[in-house]
């Protein structure tokens, strides 16, 4: 059933979804006021109370929103799929637990194919530009424990989520930088390690 919705919630809702989708997390009261014009942020309280309402925004156990539906899907619900953000992999935590994910975005069904589970990420530094994977892009990943020769992959290493090539030699694995600064040096690792899926494709940051 299709949501009805003001001007300014519909506004309310695109603003999150862009701060979100450029930013990692979602905007403040006060941030949400400005960008709505607003010169109270009461005024902003009040829609995103009555987001909550309407089951859109959600809030998380630390008081930050998380953005469960997005209305711009509605119209090409066929054609898209909700996809994770995760933000910081709280340490013992699994990825996609209820604390790291920082809301859904619609994805078209011809990146994240049916039949695969996914999750976006946003890539930090500069250690895989050569990759076309640059600081604050969103990554498009599918979730998988496995890896083949030459894939880039995501890897967690003590509970730190890490984007690089995945290389599998005979006694260890070396997870790659592809990177035109010269600082970051391969990961040779036995032990202590998961690759949590696969980069299917980068979604290049924006400003809002």
């Amino acid at each position: 059933m299709k949501i009805e919705l003001s001007q300014k919630q519909a506004d309310a809702i695109r603003y999150v979804r862009n701060w979100l989708m450029n930013k990692g997390k979602t905007p403040s009261v006060r941030e949400l006021m400005t960008a709505l014009g607003y010169k109270s942020p009461r005024s902003a309280a009040i829609i995103i109370e009555e987001l909550i309402r309407k089951g859109i925004l959600k809030k998380r156990s630390n008081g930050d929103l998380q953005l469960i539906k997005d209305i711009d899907a509605d119209s090409v619900h066929a054609r898209t799929v909700d996809i994770p953000l995760v933000g910081m992999v709280t340490c013992g935590v699994p990825i996609f637990a209820q604390e790291n994910i920082e809301g859904f975005i619609p994805v078209s069904v011809s990146l994240a194919k049916p039949g695969f589970k996914y999750f976006l990420l946003r890539a930090k530094g500069d250690s895989m530009n050569q990759a076309g994977i640059d600081e604050g892009d969103l990554i498009l990943v599918r979730q998988q424990s496995v890896a083949k020769n030459g894939d880039i992959v995501v890897a967690l290493i003590d509970n730190d989520a890490i984007v690089k090539e995945f290389q599998h030699h005979k006694n260890c694995v070396v997870l790659m930088p592809k990177s035109n600064n010269k600082k970051h040096k391969p990961i040779i690792l036995t032990e202590n390690f998961q690759v949590q899926g696969v980069v299917v494709t980068t979604i290049p940051n924006l400003e809002v």
